[in-house]
């Protein structure tokens, strides 16, 4: 974990491989089919192929759903969690965001070089937040084939303390900060690894050509609440870490917003 934690300081990344128990693999496929049908049957309501970035077969981010059910929060706020959370950020760990990342068989699509704090930026051109961390879990072996992540570390693209301008691409609606030739570093892992990374980094992935899908649970941590200029909340906020003691309160957040 030591030299991790090394490279998470120097680049902004690490992968720490297989370390997801697998009973809690195996709660994160099955809550994964659910939303998956969730977000379809969505789409069908709407009448529609596509809704923001998802499109229908091809690729998924399926958002802040954890609260409709009733064992995501255990894989988020455990204590192997905040102990990778904390490695990276510090005693005091808040859920920022969280989202399944799933890549259709044969047509997941590709996903365009960017910063997670690039589209923090793009609707908040005044942003100053701090980097927070992704991290990236694999529910399937991923590889080169099946649309991993690509990950540019900092001292290969500039971000140690800057967020790039990024631009909307039409067709996908991705938001694009990096045109370079670099192609990155490839996450090739067994199902059940993580790798972490800040929002500054930037990383892309690929189109999955395989005939099974590519399955990502994505969880995001930032050390403080995470506001806009003019003061509102981005995200979420939710208490997880604090002086370096798990605080969260599943009773409290799951109270009805005032």
């Amino acid at each position: 974990m030591k030299q991790n934690v090394k490279q998470f300081r120097d680049e902004g990344y690490m992968i720490i491989e297989s370390v997801i128990p697998q009973d809690m693999l195996v709660m994160l496929r099955e809550e994964c089919s659910y939303f998956l049908g969730y977000m379809d049957a969505e789409m069908d309501a709407a009448g529609k192929a596509s809704i923001h970035l998802n499109h229908r077969g091809k690729r998924y981010f399926i958002s802040n759903r954890y609260r409709l059910s009733q064992r995501m929060w255990r894989f988020l706020f455990s204590p192997m969690m905040a102990r990778i959370a904390q490695s990276a950020l510090g005693p005091d760990v808040y859920l920022f965001y969280e989202q399944w990342v799933i890549k259709g068989a044969e047509q997941g699509m590709h996903f365009g070089w960017h910063q997670d704090s690039g589209y923090v930026k793009f609707r908040d051109p005044n942003s100053t937040l701090r980097p927070y961390l992704t991290c990236w879990c694999t529910l399937d072996d991923v590889h080169e084939d099946n649309g991993t992540v690509y990950i540019l570390p900092h001292s290969r693209g500039g971000t140690r303390d800057r967020i790039f301008d990024h631009e909307r691409e039409a067709e996908t609606k991705d938001l694009i900060g990096y045109r370079g030739d670099d192609p990155g570093i490839p996450v090739v892992t067994p199902a059940g690894s993580i790798a972490a990374f800040t929002s500054y980094n930037f990383h892309r992935s690929g189109a999955n050509t395989t005939d099974r899908m590519r399955r990502v649970y994505l969880a995001q941590y930032s050390a403080e609440p995470m506001k806009t200029g003019d003061g509102e909340l981005w995200g979420m906020a939710v208490p997880f870490v604090k002086d370096g003691q798990i605080v969260y309160d599943r009773q409290k957040d799951m109270e009805p917003a005032v």
